[in-house]
């Protein structure tokens, strides 16, 4: 796939009103539409109220009361790494809020599926719980809260999903992207969600004096939880979510988060003392999602909750162990995928506008990031299937800029009634099932409409940059400036510069790495580079001279720290 560099675009200010900041990080902030120095306040006293987020007022009332008359409380989340750290906020917090009778159930996907099914409530139900609390789902739930009300079961819903167009009979709804919800950071990830309603609950409890015989925990010490949700979930990192990520990995940073994150953190060979969104997306949070794809979110779960460090590293290491398997089924997986649409290209001239791949050996845990990979390698959107039960396969859709992914299957739905069985999302993931034998019919209408919503736009993939490091301010600390100046992650997506540099050694890690010394054009300074999985895209020998797109790094090896560049994409200059 040919990419192309293009330089982020800039307003006209130029970041103007930031004169204090390094001439680079005003351009960074600048061309990621920050306004007002203001957006750059990352302290608690710039989150958006409490009161703005409709509902959570009413669960709160729900929750007090079944505290005050000792109910059960269920908790039901997702099976992903957002949904496990929901869950395990709203364990933590309501047991130091004094719930005395509170527990969770996770569904496994691949007996119950996704959210709050009537199975997973008949299951729920040999419990006998007075309130369910869904976090990270539930606003499709339709009929599994309609079975949860014919059981007396009364039912919140805490969400950040997209509604349908028809919404669960649940007691309270919490969810900003419910059309009278005013909250205005829409991208709210379900831990952040679930954090907003416990907040609702406790200012409730003060008002109540609920804390003259109970202990009033400090909410500050579930912030890692809801850093490590939002940047997981790769929701865009609006102020609101860049707030709640700071405050979570400053957190991380000083040794005052879940031994859990500090055992997964460990068992990934990360840094804690210098942790960054990045440690939380690609290391931290594929260990947590392993659990859910390959075996069951509850050792998750349970590692997030646990009190004692080595019981922590003892689930860490279980959940390192099946992420070494998810990598294996994936690759394999992969393979397979490319050799399908090698297939495709001999009978075509190009590849669909959109990709639907299925095979009947593939692992429905599996297909999500399969998706995501084939995603990246062609710029397309791709939907990989895995088989289910009953004749049904099961979907798990990626898109890219400009394809909104829930609206094209919204729009599938309603050109075809009954092709889609179920279906859920974002705008660039979803989720969604038919019968196996309507995926040509399927796989043609989602090319067409992907193609209607793309507008015929070329599908060439865009590096876009934060344009040329000048010479003078190519060094270490920028580097410690740009780390420091996040978080960085989706919608406020790091910094990526660009530049030509010679190559003055070259040799190849793993046989899949390059591992190269650069100097600038016009500079004469030498500089360590890394180029990871791109000798197969760059093969051996590399030209003299390159263009590189590349980010900053920090390199600390046997003490010695030093400037490294992370190399995103490079071709001859």
């Amino acid at each position: 796939m040919q990419k192309t560099i293009v330089s982020r675009s800039l307003p006209v200010s130029r970041g103007k009103f930031l004169p204090h900041l390094h001439p680079v990080l005003r351009r960074i902030y600048a061309s990621r539409g920050v306004q007002a120095v203001e957006e750059l306040d990352l302290g608690l006293n710039a989150l958006l109220p409490v009161e703005l987020m409709t509902g959570v007022d009413q669960a709160a009332e729900l929750i007090f009361q079944a505290m005050q008359e000792q109910q059960r409380i269920l908790v039901i989340g997702d099976f992903d790494c957002d949904g496990a750290t929901s869950t395990a906020l709203c364990l933590l917090a309501l047991r130091a809020m004094g719930a005395e009778q509170v527990d969770y159930l996770v569904p496994n996907r691949f007996e119950y599926g996704y959210g709050l099914t009537p199975e997973i409530v008949g299951l729920a139900a040999q419990n006998a719980p007075d309130l369910i609390i869904t976090v990270d789902n539930g606003i499709s739930s339709v009929e599994g809260v309609a079975a949860a009300n014919a059981l007396g079961i009364q039912v919140i819903v805490t969400d950040h999903h997209l509604p349908g167009p028809v919404l669960p009979d649940a007691a309270v709804m919490v969810n900003p992207n419910l059309p009278d919800n005013k909250f205005p950071a829409k991208s709210t990830a379900g831990a952040g969600v679930a954090f907003y309603v416990l907040l609702a609950l406790r200012s409730l409890l003060r008002r109540q004096g609920w804390f003259a015989t109970h202990a009033e925990p400090n909410m500050g010490d579930y912030l890692d939880l809801l850093a490590l949700g939002t940047v997981a979930d790769v929701v865009p990192l609006e102020h609101n979510n860049r707030i709640l990520v700071h405050q979570g990995l400053m957190r991380i940073r000083s040794g005052r988060c879940r031994p859990g994150i500090t055992a997964l953190l460990e068992m990934a060979g990360r840094n804690q003392q210098r942790a960054q969104a990045a440690d939380l997306g690609f290391a931290v949070a594929p260990r947590l999602n392993a659990a859910g794809r390959l075996d069951d979110m509850s050792v998750g779960i349970e590692c997030l909750l646990a009190e004692d460090q080595a019981v922590a590293r003892t689930l860490a290491a279980r959940l390192d162990q099946l992420n070494h398997e998810r990598r294996q089924i994936e690759d394999g997986m992969r393979q397979q995928a490319e050799e399908l649409l090698e297939q495709v290209l001999l009978k075509e001239d190009a590849l669909p506008w959109g990709l639907c791949l299925y095979d009947d050996n593939w692992h429905q845990g599996v297909v999500g990031i399969l998706a995501s990979r084939i995603k990246d390698r062609h710029h397309r959107p791709v939907i990989a299937f895995a088989p289910g039960e009953n004749g049904e396969i099961k979907g798990s859709a990626r898109s890219i800029p400009g394809v909104h992914i829930r609206d094209v299957l919204d729009q599938i739905a309603a050109t075809a009634p009954g092709l889609l069985q179920r279906f859920g999302g974002h705008a660039m993931a979803a989720g969604l099932t038919l019968e196996a034998h309507r995926l040509g019919e399927f796989s043609e209408l989602f090319e067409k409409l992907v193609y209607k919503q793309l507008g015929g736009k070329d599908l060439a993939a865009v590096i876009e940059t934060d344009g040329e490091i000048p010479i003078r301010d190519m060094s270490l600390d920028l580097a410690h400036l740009v780390a420091q100046g996040g978080p960085w992650g989706q919608g406020f997506p790091e910094p990526v510069f660009h530049g030509e540099f010679e190559v003055l050694q070259q040799r190849q890690l793993q046989g899949k790495h390059w591992k190269l010394v650069v100097q600038p054009r016009d500079g004469e300074q030498l500089i360590d580079a890394i180029g990871f999985n791109l000798v197969s895209v760059c093969p051996p020998p590399l030209p003299d001279r390159l263009l590189m797109a590349y980010q900053l790094d920090i390199n600390e090896f046997r003490g010695n720290i030093s400037l490294q560049l992370r190399i995103a994409h490079m071709e001859a200059a």
